[in-house]
């Protein structure tokens, strides 16, 4: 049954084509950039039919149905001939369900339906139900921040940049406001936000509930550091990795702690500036998974993809170029568990994203780039049983399976990882260990944060040491005579390539920086080069 109209229906006469045509603002998403459309709607005499013209894809097409029916059902009529609709510029795709209310709008005042003489002023998001009303719709804070951007930088004109607003639906309105210095309203049904656009009363701002921000309360990371027991020098070496953004893999027996210890990894990184929350939250937004509407995302976000990912679902694309597992990991912790089970093209496919910390996707429909500065946590046993280095247990495989299980990591890709840890097995006396002996994630968390403190005030941005060019690389870490003598020695005797010998230079600048050192000595030197097990074979 339908429910009784909120308005009664309005008529309107048979006008002259000059005087049946309308254009509104409505935004489209394209991977993290948002670009404005005009919405163009003619309504003319004729058979009729509604077209929708401008590169749009199946949701954007299928939101005839629904702005039939949601006009029909708001109390207006929906004009008996021929509309066409046609979203500018012709040549950009246009994806989602947010251009459903621009086409209504701009149907409706072509019609004479809305009486509104300024709606250039305003910019329209929001899906349609069949009833009416607002449904949300995700990557509004792109929308927003591409809104404020273009203010800012004068590309719209005069008028447009001193009275531009966005209108988005009750549940995006939170999100939206993010970005201060852009105005945004919110109504919650098609006939409600046709009668504040004629000036009869006000949007719904102030009715809409707020979320409540304890939500944040369950991401909180469960794991604390002083929860671990034993393992002392994984526990150093992956306070190292936290506090230069290096890259590790931990090598062990089952059983070892090598999952634990990446998850507690995640709880001693600094906490994300404002740009990073913006951007991570951003990210969240445009894929439909931001956790807490209304609130920047505030904790670095942990990944754990199960090795039978596709590689699709870890670096991106498809058929909408969606963004996978490394660009949802950004500025937090990619773990991926069974290193070597994972299957090769994934593998392969993440040696370009880890050297230059961003991702760009190419397909047919266009190229899209996504951030990737991400820290990998990688774990794998030494053999396929795991129980090679294990001095207690005894190990089944032949070398052949060894080699062939190692071999599934090339070494391209093992270049990529910074730092290569041993895991031993606990014994009974460190598996007893009382919890008040270890530090906890804040102690740990304070060292890392004045560490990196150091590096931005080196690079003069938020950048770490591991990301250093090979030009800053020459500049910040110079050696000792002594210390160029033991990386020579080392470098000829493991057969290092140059990214490996760049990489242990980076690692001992961060040591460095740990301990409040301008200078790169000997024992830094040496302590970044145990953590090159893989090189050394010892694992």
């Amino acid at each position: 049954m339908r429910r009784q109209c909120l308005r009664a229906p309005t008529k309107f006469s048979l006008l002259g084509e000059r005087e049946m045509f309308a254009s509104v603002y409505g935004m489209t998403v394209l991977g993290l950039q948002a670009h404005l459309v005009r919405v163009e709607v003619d309504v003319s005499n004729g058979l009729p039919g509604f077209e929708i013209v401008g590169l749009p894809t199946t949701a954007v097409r299928e939101a005839r149905d629904r702005v039939r029916s949601a006009i029909r059902n708001s109390g207006y009529q929906f004009p008996l001939q021929r509309v066409t609709v046609n979203l500018a510029p012709a040549d950009l795709r246009k994806q989602g369900s947010g251009l459903d209310l621009p086409i209504a709008i701009g149907i409706l005042a072509a019609t004479q339906q809305c009486r509104c003489s300024d709606l250039d002023r305003y910019v329209f998001t929001g899906e349609l139900s069949l009833e009416g009303s607002l449904r949300s719709v995700p990557g509004v804070l792109t929308m927003a921040i591409a809104l404020y951007r273009d203010k800012q930088s004068g590309t719209q004109t005069k008028r447009e940049s001193q009275t531009l607003s966005l209108i988005v639906p009750p549940e995006n309105l939170a999100e939206a406001r993010l970005v201060a210095g852009l105005k945004t309203h919110s109504t919650s049904a098609l006939q409600r936000l046709i009668t504040s656009l004629e000036g009869e009363n006000v949007f719904e701002d102030e009715m809409i509930t707020q979320p409540s921000q304890a939500e944040n309360a369950s991401l909180e990371h469960r794991v604390d550091w002083q929860d671990i027991c034993g393992q002392q020098h994984v526990k150093r070496a992956l306070e190292i990795a936290a506090a230069g953004g290096h890259n590790v893999i931990l090598a062990g027996p089952p059983g070892s702690g090598k999952t634990l210890l990446a998850k507690a990894y995640s709880g001693i990184l600094p906490p994300l500036s404002e740009r990073e929350s913006l951007e991570v939250t951003q990210l969240y937004s445009v894929c439909g998974l931001q956790p807490c509407n209304g609130s920047l995302v505030r904790h670095r976000p942990f990944r754990s993809p199960h090795h039978t990912v596709t590689k699709v679902g870890m670096i991106g694309g498809g058929r909408d170029m969606r963004p996978g597992e490394l660009s949802f990991a950004n500025y937090g912790v990619l773990f991926l568990d069974e290193l070597p089970e994972f299957s090769r093209e994934v593998l392969e496919c993440l040696r370009q994203p880890l050297e230059d910390r961003e991702l760009t996707i190419t397909r047919q429909l266009g190229s899209i780039t996504y951030p990737a500065h991400v820290s990998v946590i990688a774990s794998m046993n030494p053999c396929p049983c795991g129980f090679f280095t294990d001095p207690g247990r005894e190990c089944h495989c032949t070398p052949l399976q060894i080699q062939n299980y190692r071999g599934r990591i090339s070494g391209p890709l093992l270049d990529r990882f910074d730092m290569h840890v041993e895991v031993p097995r606990l014994n009974y006396a460190e598996l007893k260990e009382r919890r008040g002996n270890n530090e906890s994630s804040e102690t740990v968390r304070e060292r890392v944060l004045a560490a990196r403190e150091r590096q931005w005030a080196r690079f003069g941005s938020a950048k770490t040491n591991a990301e250093m060019t090979s030009k800053e690389s020459k500049e910040y870490s110079r050696l000792t005579p002594s210390g160029e003598a033991l990386l020579q020695r080392v470098f000829d005797a493991q057969n290092l390539s140059a990214r490996g010998h760049d990489r242990i230079l980076r690692v001992a600048r961060t040591i460095a920086d740990l301990s409040g050192s301008s200078d790169i000595l000997p024992e830094h030197l040496a302590e970044a080069i145990q953590f090159r097990a893989l090189d050394k074979r010892l694992i």
